[in-house]
């Protein structure tokens, strides 16, 4: 199933993270994991965020996606199925829409 994944974190949680390293290593890591469809990265509120689109098997792989951005990150974590533009035409045909 595809999923989007939000990755926020402290302005200053995120410097840390920075000079030790681990921001890159966590989120290069977390990217080669999911094999990513695609990722981006911003500001939001202040705060570093990303967003990554990727296929998940199954909820078995939860702990293994977001515990290390939990650890090295402190991060907030966001994660919700999602649609593409043709996944969406095939439900609203499912729907009689």
């Amino acid at each position: 199933m595809r999923m989007l994944l939000k990755i926020t974190m402290p302005a200053d949680k995120g410097s840390e993270a920075i000079k030790s390293g681990a921001l890159k290593r966590t989120i290069e890591t977390t990217m080669k994991t999911l094999k990513t469809e695609s990722a981006y990265f911003f500001a939001e509120d202040g705060r570093r965020t990303g967003i990554m689109i990727f296929d998940m098997q199954g909820s078995w792989q939860l702990p293994a996606i977001l515990e290390p951005l939990f650890a090295s990150l402190g991060a907030d974590l966001y994660l919700t199925p999602a649609m593409s533009a043709e996944d969406l035409g095939r439900g609203f045909k499912e729907a009689g829409i």
